[in-house]
């Protein structure tokens, strides 16, 4: 097993896990922005799902071109090349969902749904035969898969296997643009990714991100997580469209959750005397940090996921941005100290 790299001077070592999210994966843009900016932290690893993916091959492609100073320049041709490829068709959105020519009450008629309905039981080969995908483009502009392959920065990328039915992991060396096709490939919008003969999809269905490469490889005991869809939310949703976005956000979270509850139990069993923090046994303590979007995602609905308009993108980068700042004042001097958030009561409760 690699051993890992020592900490930067002054500088506090950390792993990052990334959800997915779509074009909401703006805001890790912002809060991966106000990160580097204040350059305070030394990533170490990344574990990531379909946009969130995305944005980790860029940040370790623009760390290795030119520091943190290159993260930002780099995350900032990714979503540039996101806005200016084929506009809300990049995360695989098509004209009939678009917010911009349709109000929002014609939406919640009958007629409507009836329309999407049809829609969606049209499969992705039958109206796009020649599976053409505008990411490609934009990964193949805005990431250098050589240097990220052979980066010190481990990168750990799940996608879901549709034959056997469970995550695959992929490692640095293995990171492709096919790979992160796959890990964010929504198999009703978009032909199976083929890799090695097994079809792929996207990666959030069974691991949004994996956290456990994180505490199986020699990683950093924090863990930065970056979720994109509200864990909780006050009212129960009543219209169809507000039901479906909730199915989608607990569909998405669900084995984000599970390994949450799974970490939270083993770090309760260590607390409690019951386990060894030892290498050998694979078990030790882990301190949890998160950035949250709730606050400034929590009332966008799942049809944003596919708006790559520039003013949109922005906004979400903004916000990412203020949450950052935010966690920089009042979370950072944990990190390498303890969990500056619990898990338990957080998310599972």
């Amino acid at each position: 097993m690699a051993r890992r790299k020592p900490p930067a001077p002054d500088r506090k070592p950390v792993s990052l896990a990334l959800q997915g999210g779509g074009s909401h994966g703006a805001f890790q843009w912002g809060v991966l922005d106000r990160l580097l900016e204040d350059d305070r932290l030394d990533i170490q690893a990344i574990t990531a799902a379909s946009a969130g993916a995305m944005n980790a091959a860029a940040l370790i492609t623009g760390l290795e071109k030119g520091g943190a100073a290159g993260g930002r320049t780099q995350l900032d041709v990714l979503w540039r090349e996101v806005n200016q490829s084929g506009g809300r068709n990049v995360f695989g959105d098509s004209s009939i969902w678009s917010a911009s020519l349709t109000p929002g009450w014609l939406k919640e008629t009958g007629m409507w749904r009836s329309a999407e309905t049809v829609a969606m039981s049209m499969s992705p080969y039958q109206f796009n035969p020649f599976n053409l995908n505008p990411l490609k483009r934009v990964l193949d502009t805005a990431i250098d898969f050589e240097a990220v392959q052979a980066s010190e920065i481990r990168l750990f990328v799940s996608a879901t296997a549709v034959r056997k039915g469970r995550s695959r992991v992929f490692r640095s060396p293995e990171i492709t643009d096919q790979v992160l096709l796959a890990s964010s490939c929504l198999p009703h919008l978009f032909q199976a990714v083929e890799i090695e003969g097994e079809p792929y999809w996207d990666g959030g269905y069974l691991a949004n991100p994996a956290l456990w490469p994180l505490f199986y490889a020699d990683t950093p005991d924090d863990v930065l997580l970056m979720p994109l869809n509200p864990f909780a939310r006050e009212e129960s949703p009543r219209a169809a469209g507000e039901i479906m976005d909730r199915l989608n956000e607990i569909v998405f979270n669900g084995p984000l959750v599970a390994e949450l509850r799974a970490v939270a139990f083993v770090q309760d069993m260590i607390a409690e005397g019951r386990l060894k923090a030892t290498g050998e046994d694979r078990y030790r303590r882990i301190l949890m940090h998160a950035i949250e979007p709730g606050p400034w995602l929590g009332d966008l609905s799942l049809g944003s996921k596919f708006n790559t308009e520039w003013t949109f993108l922005n906004s979400l980068k903004a916000h990412g941005r203020e949450a950052a700042e935010q966690w920089l004042e009042h979370c950072l001097p944990a990190v390498g100290e303890r969990s500056s958030v619990d898990i338990a009561a957080r998310f599972l409760d």
